[in-house]
């Protein structure tokens, strides 16, 4: 079966990427250009600074991902684009120059969902990973538990009814005082701290419910942080940080646990930026062990915003037949 080399365009938030991924595995150039730098300043991602930063940067950004991968837009066999959910100007920058380079070089357009794309990240890890499995998608927007059956074929078993993980990790970080983005900040001191030290609360919704909800622990947190600046009490953000984290994987864990279980499912993929998280993969691998499981995560660079997971999940659509129109539009809000 012939190669088929993917371009692929992800800027839905504060990264803009380019790359070019053969086989849905094997990636050819992966350019990132974030903006963390800009954003931190402002204390979270300010959108139309994000588009303007996108704009400004993408042409180049193409440039560069085909000079790495010593090719033109003729060896390309498709261009992909990120088209939601995320931020709307800044993923407008990248449909708009995907539909440019797809009429000019008349290559099929892919739009693909972000979402999926962080879960095609762990093929790209792990050439030996195929469905099915379970995901567990832990990112600063989102948080999903996924029973993924085949390549596009996904049902989603649970997700956050409010506040997404790592959402939750920056308004905690950025109540204790630390600059965005929060989650590392937070992980840093979470190792030093006393996990024990506070009883915050392990939402759990309903019994049966797989669906997440972190926004009562946030306010959980921020309630112990006013209540103690009120007394003149000291706060030791290393004793917050250890006890809101180990709240979140205590969550995580269960939930996760449970499904693989009641699925019979023995192979487990965590993905998203959270899932960079050293002491998650620590947490979620000790019970892989206790029960048998075995678990895949993408390398470091995988786990947050980039295109060559955009490209990855684009190959399983594009063998499939699927190509999108020129008329092609952003969908800001879109859904697993």
């Amino acid at each position: 079966m012939k190669d088929v080399k993917i371009l692929a365009i992800e800027t839905s938030c504060d990264e803009t990427s380019v790359a070019i991924v053969k086989n849905g595995r094997e990636v050819i150039s992966n350019i990132i250009s974030s903006q963390i730098d800009m954003h931190k300043r402002f204390g979270g991602v300010v959108p139309e600074v994000a588009s303007r930063m996108h704009l400004e940067a993408i042409n180049n950004i193409v440039d560069e991902a085909l000079r790495q991968g010593n090719m033109t837009l003729e060896d390309v066999d498709a261009i992909a684009v990120t088209k939601g959910p995320g931020l709307v100007g800044a993923l407008l920058v990248g449909i708009s120059e995907a539909k440019a380079l797809s009429f000019a070089t008349k290559k099929p357009l892919v739009g693909v969902n972000h979402m999926k794309g962080h879960i095609c990240a762990a093929y790209i890890t792990h050439k030996d990973l195929e469905p099915p499995f379970v995901c567990l998608l832990v990112s600063g927007g989102h948080t999903y538990l996924i029973h993924v059956k085949n390549y596009n074929d996904m049902e989603v078993i649970g997700k956050t009814i409010d506040d997404a993980c790592g959402e939750a990790y920056d308004k905690v970080a950025r109540c204790l005082g630390m600059q965005y983005p929060g989650g590392p900040q937070v992980e840093h001191f979470a190792k030093l701290g006393n996990e024990k030290a506070i009883d915050f609360p392990r939402v759990m919704l309903d019994k049966d419910s797989y669906n997440f909800s972190f926004s009562g622990l946030k306010t959980a947190v921020l309630n112990y942080l006013n209540s103690k600046k009120q007394k003149g009490e000291t706060i030791i953000k290393e004793d917050v940080c250890a006890c809101f984290q180990r709240a979140v994987f205590d969550v995580l864990i269960f939930k996760t646990e449970k499904l693989l279980k009641e699925k019979k499912i023995k192979t487990l993929v965590v993905s998203g930026g959270v899932s960079a998280n050293n002491t998650l993969k620590e947490e979620i691998e000790k019970m892989c062990r206790r029960n048998g499981f075995k678990s895949y995560f993408p390398e470091k660079i995988l786990c947050t915003d980039n295109a060559a997971m955009i490209a990855s999940s684009a190959y399983y659509e594009y063998i499939d037949g699927v190509r999108s129109e020129l008329s092609l539009n952003v969908e800001p809000n879109l859904e697993l």
